[in-house]
């Protein structure tokens, strides 16, 4: 399954390689995977409120999940 920027953060977590994906999202400063937000946060939601290209970031996601 591909990761898309609409997709919220604990089904990202479920596409592939859960461990590689985390920690490109603690990388990128999101530290907060078990919150409540990871639940309502969307890829671009959080990479919006962390500065980060969300496109770049979705690369990202989506090489650490077919690792």
């Amino acid at each position: 399954m591909k990761i898309t920027k609409d997709m919220l953060i604990a089904d990202v977590l479920k596409c592939g390689n859960a461990e590689a994906i985390a920690n490109v999202l603690f990388a990128a400063g999101m530290h907060c995977l078990g919150c409540a937000l990871a639940h309502n946060e969307t890829v671009a939601d959080a990479a919006a409120v962390h500065g980060i290209d969300v496109e770049e970031l979705v690369d990202r996601l989506n090489e650490a999940a077919s690792l």
